[in-house]
């Protein structure tokens, strides 16, 4: 079986004078184009789902849309309960691991552990309540206001396969998707509000398709995800792809530095370490779906 190296990326930056200067983004994806070119949608769909250890389902139910919408094939099946989980998984690993050990404060391993031991069962459903309702204890416990959970609304998502298509059919520039969060804590606040929403979608079985649009061999499928809209478009000619392109919320994110510099500016720390502490949060609060490294200087 062939394997995939997933990317990563690193994040560098000096602490001077009690301020983060000289940020730094390295941000290295799989060339999909390259290992997608020329092979059938059959084969994509089957290696797609193993170059994203995160987030799979979504990758998958997004290429599959895409890859349909590209032969004029029917919408393949979704599985909108799978989707709501993969959403929770992220959201709770986030909120019960990542982000109190940012905050220095401790997480909830436990309540997480058995969350995942449960969520491949009908058991997923109170398992869910239970992990939820400890992420947002942590959240008061840290002082947060609930009303971060009930009072925020989710970062607002735009699903724009239609626009994607006529960019794509065009040479025109992908269309926009502006969903990055003005402030730390704003993004917190986003990341509970949209773990409260994911909990709702599974408890009611709510849908969550893939959007889709296909044209001159040109396809495009739009997944939401916990990070934001995911899009992957293809290319098919005579049965086989030609081009594959796929834009993540990840690479919008730290494409430069400049989102993580407006997240830190004006903020100033003691020391390196809190200073690391602080772009920590500001990593989490674009949330990489991929693994990540820090290292700041003491300059």
């Amino acid at each position: 079986m062939e394997t995939f190296d997933a990317g990563s990326l690193g994040v560098k930056a000096r602490w001077r004078a009690g301020e983060l200067a000289g940020l730094a983004v390295a941000l290295r994806r799989p060339p999909v184009a390259g290992l997608l070119s020329g092979r059938s949608p059959a084969q994509a769909l089957a290696i797609i789902p193993r170059l994203y250890s995160l987030c799979a389902a979504a990758q998958q139910a997004a290429a599959a849309a895409a890859l349909a919408a590209a032969t004029g094939a029917s919408a393949p099946p979704v599985d909108h309960r799978g989707l709501w989980i993969e959403c929770l998984h992220e959201h709770l690993w986030r909120l019960l691991l990542d982000w109190p050990q940012a905050l220095g404060l401790p997480g909830e391993p436990a309540a997480f552990a058995a969350w995942r031991r449960a969520r491949g069962d009908d058991g997923v459903f109170a398992a869910s309540e239970a992990a939820v309702a400890a992420a947002l204890q942590g959240v008061v416990a840290r002082g947060r206001e609930r009303r971060g959970a009930a009072g925020v609304e989710p970062a607002p998502e735009r699903m724009a396969a239609a626009d994607c298509l006529a960019a794509l059919r065009s040479g025109e520039a992908m269309p926009e998707i502006d969903d990055l969060p003005a402030t730390v804590a704003t993004a917190h606040a986003q990341r509970v509000a949209a773990m409260v929403a994911a909990l709702a979608g599974l408890r009611g079985g709510q849908p969550c398709p893939p959007a889709a649009a296909g044209a001159s061999g040109w396809g495009v499928g739009q997944v939401l995800t916990a990070r934001g809209v995911l899009t992957h478009a293809a290319l098919v000619v005579d049965g086989v792809i030609a081009d594959y392109r796929i834009w993540a919320p990840t690479d919008r994110r730290f494409a430069t530095a400049a989102p993580l510099a407006r997240l830190v500016a004006g903020r100033r720390w003691p020391d390196a370490g809190a200073a690391r502490q602080g772009l920590e949060q500001a990593v989490l609060a674009l949330d990489p779906c991929l693994p990540y490294s820090l290292e700041i200087a003491d300059a």
